[in-house]
């Protein structure tokens, strides 16, 4: 990884929002350990409000964000290969 060493503090590898969960814990501790898409809800869910707690769409753009991975994983689950209802062949 060019830049920033990995583990090293800064805002590629380690910024403020990846901590501000109030139990500390770094979202992907837990992500890792699953498949892409639920790792993707998961975080989204996680930092739900903190990484732009005051934007314009605050925590409801990551929950909707949560719940699309959410779709896509029910999706491939069901054997649409990921394909949520209403997307292409």
């Amino acid at each position: 990884m060019r830049g920033e060493a990995l583990g090293a503090e800064g805002p590629i590898s380690h910024p403020s929002h990846y901590t501000s969960h109030p139990s500390k814990i770094e979202c992907i501790t837990i992500v890792e350990h699953m498949n892409f898409c639920l790792g993707n809800a998961v975080k989204y869910i996680w930092r739900a409000g903190l990484k732009n707690p005051e934007g314009a769409f605050g925590p409801t753009e990551d929950l909707k964000k949560a719940v699309w991975y959410l779709e896509r994983e029910i999706a491939r689950l069901e054997g649409s290969g990921g394909r949520r209802p209403g997307e292409g062949q």
